[in-house]
């Protein structure tokens, strides 16, 4: 459930080295002490955190003195869709994205984890894919067929420009900054014709 999707709200801020796609699933280990209780604290109340990219820094801060690190300012949120109780206190969690924030301040807790006051972006509107970029829905329908892909259970609609664009996007081999600027455009025509653009150079036809 997505809280306060109407103006800003404040949404628990976890920054991690990977980009979530809406409809996208990230699983992810938790052990930090803060992260553990944020966990805790969302699935007692039903809802999500916030999933921004770290522009500077890194992912776990050991020592007290650690700064915290520096987060590209649009996220996505990230609703728990599996919980798994692991040895030593940890947690094995799946998440899935939803709606795209913007965070508009941060602020820090007595425990170093990072709240932002934050506001959604509407839902992206749905596009057919158009003939342009058929040859990239073959592209995902291969990707597709990975175990690994098949095992986490993302829904794909090979018919949603919306839904394509975002598949593509997070699973393209690409470094997390260009998934970022995928995951800020808003029109899925526009995100599929910058992936065609990084399918061509990678597959050496542009420079």
């Amino acid at each position: 459930m997505v809280v306060g999707m109407q103006g800003r709200t404040e949404l628990p801020l976890f920054p991690l080295g990977n980009v979530l796609f809406s409809g996208g699933r990230l699983p992810l280990q938790i052990f930090e002490p803060r992260y553990v209780d944020m966990i805790k604290a969302c699935t007692k109340s039903n809802t999500g955190f916030g999933v921004v990219l770290i522009r500077r820094g890194n992912e776990v801060r050991v020592d007290k003195d650690d700064e915290a690190p520096s987060i590209f300012d649009i996220g996505t949120y990230a609703s728990i869709v599996d919980f798994n109780p692991l040895p030593n206190g940890r947690f094995g969690i799946i998440t899935e994205g939803g709606l795209k924030f913007r965070v508009c301040s941060t602020r820090e807790k007595d425990d170093r984890l990072l709240i932002g006051e934050v506001e959604f972006f509407p839902e992206e509107h749905s596009a057919s894919i158009g003939e342009q970029f058929e040859p990239l829905v073959e592209i995902l329908r291969r990707l597709a067929q990975d175990p690994i892909i098949q095992r986490l259970g993302v829904n794909i609609d090979f018919a949603d420009a919306r839904s394509v664009s975002w598949r593509l996007a997070e699973l393209l081999p690409v470094d997390p900054e260009t998934k970022q600027s995928l995951l800020q455009m808003q029109l899925p025509r526009e995100r599929l014709a910058e992936i065609k653009r990084l399918v061509a150079k990678l597959q050496g036809f542009v420079s």
